[in-house]
């Protein structure tokens, strides 16, 4: 039996990034091509398994759901993702969080307190387009928090995973690896086409301009949070196409281990048949 996606892209303990190559393929060995065809079909299980899961959850028949966290350098793909990947199941079942700089009121609470409010309700999926992470990866590389209180959030962040986990949630973790010459040809296109310059942020080179005080950050991130409850899985982003399929496929993987069924019905169904029949 095949070895599954999730075991082949996790990663846990020290790790250097640039020793992982961006334009890796693993768990897929056929073509660009290839990866578009199976993303249909997975696409189609997916659809049917995130409506079987919604179903479940509108008749309180289960606990559980599902957050896919997305964090990546600029240009890494996770609004791709969201396109293509998220994309593929019914939008009533979704719920996608996109999380910039902190407002006056969300800096008056802990860090985690607009994370928990975004959380996917049972039945739901849940995508985060960057998340929690942000404070312990900007915090850390702008010197936005002191190093105690950088070394308290990954605790915390690791706890408050726990608990999402005990209450019926399961997280899927994607690191979507970049090097630095891949976000200089995507930032480069988006200056060359003018159908995709609304994307470019000038404040994308400033961040760039510490791009391994990044690199680092994240190293440490995923060191520090990769758990049993919620390990981090490094997908090679690259190709677009092998990303897409990767991250549909690490989301099908715990879709299925879920074992789930449609709900059974709460009333009398032939009753019900045969008083339709009457009308």
């Amino acid at each position: 039996m095949a070895q599954a996606l999730g075991s082949q892209l996790s990663v846990s303990g020290a790790i250097d990034l640039s020793s992982f190559d961006s334009r890796a393929t693993p768990g897929f060995e056929r073509t660009k091509e290839d990866a578009a065809d199976a993303l249909v079909k997975i696409g189609a299980e997916m659809s049917d398994l995130q409506e079987q899961l919604f179903a479940a959850g509108r008749s309180e028949s289960t606990r559980d759901r599902v957050l896919l966290v997305l964090q990546g350098m600029d240009t890494s793909g996770k609004g791709g993702i969201i396109r293509h990947v998220a994309g593929l199941v019914d939008p009533q079942g979704l719920a996608v969080t996109s999380f910039k700089k902190p407002t006056a009121e969300e800096l008056e609470h802990d860090f985690l307190w607009r994370v928990e409010k975004a959380l996917p309700d049972v039945g739901m999926i849940g995508v985060f387009d960057r998340s929690h992470y942000e404070d312990v990866l900007i915090g850390r590389v702008r010197s936005l928090a002191t190093p105690d209180e950088i070394e308290r959030r990954y605790d915390a962040i690791n706890a408050f995973e726990q608990s999402f986990a005990d209450s019926g949630g399961v997280i899927v973790k994607c690191f979507l690896h970049i090097t630095k010459e891949d976000q200089r040809d995507r930032l480069a296109a988006r200056l060359d086409d003018p159908t995709k310059r609304w994307k470019f942020n000038p404040g994308d080179l400033d961040e760039r301009e510490v791009w391994d005080d990044y690199q680092a950050a994240y190293a440490i991130a995923i060191e520090r949070c990769s758990t049993d409850a919620a390990p981090w899985h490094l997908v090679p982003s690259g190709r677009k196409w092998y990303r897409n399929w990767a991250v549909a496929t690490l989301l099908l993987e715990q879709l299925r281990e879920l074992d789930l069924g449609w709900p059974p019905a709460d009333f009398d169904v032939e009753a019900q048949r045969a008083r339709l029949a009457a009308m």
